[in-house]
């Protein structure tokens, strides 16, 4: 399991970046930590209520991350094309990393094993990592969503804490 002081996982993986379907490029762990530290935010899946209202609701405070120097980024196991549709279709602009083969879900311990009683997916769960690649916040959903405006304020409160 992923705790805070471990170091995230490596990865290069497909990303999405929402100007178009085939808007797709790979990115690494060590490309995203660049500019600062990150966020990844883990999701069940693409078009799904709550994944939708958590990306929506974290995109409406990106001006508040952006000027902590720290990215937002969305992961899920769909392919990176539907990942695009998804996000022009519900009005985000959060880079979405596709883990469709589920290297990520499994290296960052965050597999749902039974979405919807047949699939492997991402447990709903955000990780912050520092600008040297070490994991500073683990949260995973418990029985029910948080209200998501609160969860933005407590994570933005995460990163603070890094400073």
């Amino acid at each position: 399991m992923v705790t805070p002081g471990d170091p995230a996982p490596a990865f290069t993986v497909p990303m999405a970046g929402g100007d178009g379907y085939d808007d797709v490029s790979e990115r690494s762990l060590s490309e995203l930590l660049s500019d600062g530290p990150i966020v990844l935010a883990f999701v069940p899946g693409a078009f799904t209520s709550g994944c939708t209202d958590e990306l929506q609701t974290i995109d409406a405070s990106m001006d508040r991350f952006r000027r902590r120097n720290c990215r937002v980024f969305g992961v899920s196991v769909d392919l990176p094309f539907a990942q695009n549709i998804w996000m022009e279709r519900a009005g985000f602009d959060i880079p979405l990393l596709s883990d469709w083969n589920h290297e990520l879900i499994h290296a960052y311990d965050v597999v749902y094993p039974d979405m919807y009683g047949s699939i492997e997916s991402a447990e709903r769960s955000v990780f912050v990592i520092d600008r040297d690649g070490i994991v500073r916040y683990r949260w995973m959903r418990g029985d029910e969503n948080p209200d998501f405006d609160v969860f933005v304020e407590d994570l933005i409160a995460e990163i603070d804490a890094l400073d």
